[in-house]
């Protein structure tokens, strides 16, 4: 988040204080742009590392950060994140040259297994992907945020402009999505590789602007989301959980627009990087505020160099995609850096470097060949590219320079490779990393193989075979075993599933493998409709609610035969309330897979509505859990 001492505006006193010092630091800002303070004659590199840890035994969030971090107070480069399952580490600033990215990779890798050791003992692997299969909506309640004071503030605060009761997400690819939650905390399924690449404030105008041209076709080729609570979505689905979940806006029934906090922009950047922030400070009210002593205009009439906090806690609170940030050198001296926000975490290490290696020469090549991106390309073609990018990934089709049609493969293969091979030949970076990394790049192109693609291809295989939940654990274990291997993505081998040893289907909760894909009917519908509906779906349970959607009642195959031989002579027209069951046995969602099968046992019943409250949520039959058990005993066989 920038400046860690933060906290919920709770007065108008405290407001004005801390929009007056906001002013100030863009006052600042603008005095050092306008006398060439800055830092230009150095072009580096930084990077962030998000990470979630799951449980070895079970391959589900293990929430143990501040445990973890108890063990780890000698790494001070590890910090929590947002919620208690991920952690993240930062990488040492260096300069675009030499053999800058494969100590990267080195540097990087070091820390994961570093975090990875202290690990062992708590039973947990570290894992690199963009959103964790095995989550689920559960997980991101708000007992699983980390306590500590800036997440809650930041928590409250999102939550206070919310102009609904919940936050609602809807999410269609393959799959549809459509849910509402009670906090922001969603936030937290993203897991990201954020690359930094400082430019001189004399050239970020003309480097901003490539690199929002640059966003579709890095997410294209670098996209690892594609499952989202067992849902087959975007490819990149962070796109779009991001910003719907914290999203405080609701619908309205005029046309007036207002700007989500996560965005990629409204136009092209023209004049400097000052645009940015004056326009994120107009269009989005102050979330937090920060104990700020110090006096920027003070200290640049001194010829000190401010740190600008307040300006750096506002910028936490908007998320572009491509984030400006300011910073202050080991020299003393200011400098501007262009965050990329879309690379996800994963699927390897080699693949992030990759990934960073690719989209900071593609930048630095752009800019030397092309030069001003605005005279080529219009700024809705980005945005739409941006979209199309995060939906479809590699399978994506591209507006480039010039209005030019073409596919994600053949831009990134016939283009901005060699555009990336120019930028870092002239940041004079070793040949030997060009290559590296760069054919990894085009191997996936060439392959048309990325982490999203992967992902999909094997869930889906393993969906036919086995339970949604243990496909999703199966996914979650062959990751991990690849990322311990270190071969790039586009020549990871398609799982079996017969190889998976570690699934324990005991541990598992009604809401992992329960059916929420259900078929009902309510109370004045006529038996004949119900008797086909089940004949038809080929089930023998057919919950009954009513309008608002809350259980009322269950008809079964058996009730339904028994029916039909009482009154097989009968015409008068019976519904479904003359034979439904009025108060089947129910469970919740968080009641175990033991307990539910006991209870079916006890109860003799081969069928459990669950609900969260009255409302009808899934269905738990006796085949699923026979179907669970089967697989767990032919592995075990």
């Amino acid at each position: 988040m920038g400046e860690q001492k933060v906290s919920i505006v709770s007065d108008q006193k405290q407001m004005q204080k801390f929009v007056k010092s906001l002013l100030a630091d863009v006052q600042a800002l603008e005095h050092m742009l306008d006398n060439g303070w800055f830092e230009n004659d150095i072009t580096r590199i930084g990077a962030e590392q998000e990470m979630v840890m799951v449980d070895k035994a079970t391959m589900k969030p293990a929430c143990i950060a501040v445990e973890a971090l108890e063990k780890m107070t000698d790494y001070p480069w590890v910090e929590t994140e947002l919620a208690k399952f991920n952690l993240e580490t930062n990488l040492t600033p260096r300069e675009l040259k030499g053999s800058c990215f494969s100590d990267l990779q080195e540097e990087n890798g070091s820390k994961l297994d570093k975090i990875q050791e202290k690990l062992e003992g708590m039973n947990a692997h570290l894992i690199l992907t963009g959103i964790l299969p095995t989550l689920t909506k559960n997980h991101m309640e708000m007992s699983n945020l980390t306590p500590m004071k800036r997440y809650k503030a930041l928590m409250e605060a999102i939550k206070s402009h919310l102009n609904a009761e919940d936050f609602n997400l809807r999410l269609t690819g393959i799959d549809e999505l459509s849910i509402k939650h009670s906090s922001p905390l969603l936030e937290a399924v993203n897991t990201s590789f954020q690359v930094h690449l400082q430019v001189g404030s004399d050239n970020f105008v003309k480097m901003y602007n490539i690199a929002q041209a640059l966003t579709g076709p890095i997410i294209a080729i670098s996209s690892n989301s594609p499952l989202v609570f067992g849902k087959r979505l975007w490819h990149e689905s962070r796109i779009a959980m991001f910003q719907q979940s914290i999203d405080t806006r609701t619908s309205h029934d005029h046309m007036r627009e207002k700007s989500a906090r996560v965005s990629f922009g409204n136009d092209w950047l023209h004049e400097s990087v000052l645009e940015i922030y004056k326009e994120d400070i107009s269009r989005f009210r102050v979330l937090l505020s920060s104990d700020v002593t110090e006096d920027s205009l003070a200290l640049i009439r001194k010829g000190e160099v401010p740190k600008l906090r307040s300006l750096q806690v506002h910028n936490s609170t908007v998320y572009r995609w491509n984030r400006p940030c300011y910073g202050v050198s080991d020299n003393g001296k200011p400098h501007l850096r262009i965050e990329n926000r879309v690379l996800p975490s994963g699927p390897t290490n080699l693949d992030e470097v990759a990934n960073a290696a690719f989209w900071i020469g593609a930048m630095e090549g752009i800019a030397q060949e092309v030069g001003d991106i605005r005279e080529y390309m219009q700024f809705a073609d980005a945005q739409d590219n941006f979209v199309k990018a995060s939906k479809f990934g590699i399978d994506s089709e591209f507006n480039w320079l010039n209005d030019e049609k073409i596919s994600a493969k053949e831009l990134i293969i016939d283009h901005l490779i060699p555009y990336a091979r120019i930028g870092l030949q002239k940041h004079k970076v070793d040949q030997s990393d060009i290559d590296k990394y760069l054919q990894i790049i085009e191997g996936r192109a060439r392959n048309h193989m990325t982490g999203a693609r992967w992902i999909l291809r094997a869930y889906t295989d393993f969906q036919k075979k086995t339970s949604r939940d243990e496909a999703l654990t199966a996914i979650t274990a062959v990751i991990i075993e690849n990322q311990k291997s270190g071969v790039p993505v586009h020549e990871w081998k398609v799982p079996k599933l017969e190889d998976l040893k570690i699934y324990k289907p005991s541990t598992l909760s009604v809401a992992e493998f329960m059916t929420t894909d259900l078929f009902t009917v309510q109370k004045d519908d006529i038996i004949d409709l119900v008797a086909e509906m089940m004949d038809w779906r080929k089930i023998k349970y057919t919950p009954v609610e009513d309008q608002k959607g809350n259980l009322i009642g269950l008809v079964t195959a058996r009730l339904i035969l028994r029916h039909m031989i009482k009154n097989k002579r009968s015409r008068k027209t019976s519904l479904v309330s003359d034979i439904m069951l009025p108060d089947p046995i129910t469970i919740t969602q968080d009641t175990n897979i033991l307990d539910a099968m006991a209870i079916m046992r006890d109860n003799k019943v081969g069928c459990l509505p669950v609900v969260k409250g009255k409302e009808l949520i899934g269905l738990v039959t006796e085949m699923d859990c026979l179907r669970i058990s089967g697989r767990f005993m032919e592995r075990m066989g």
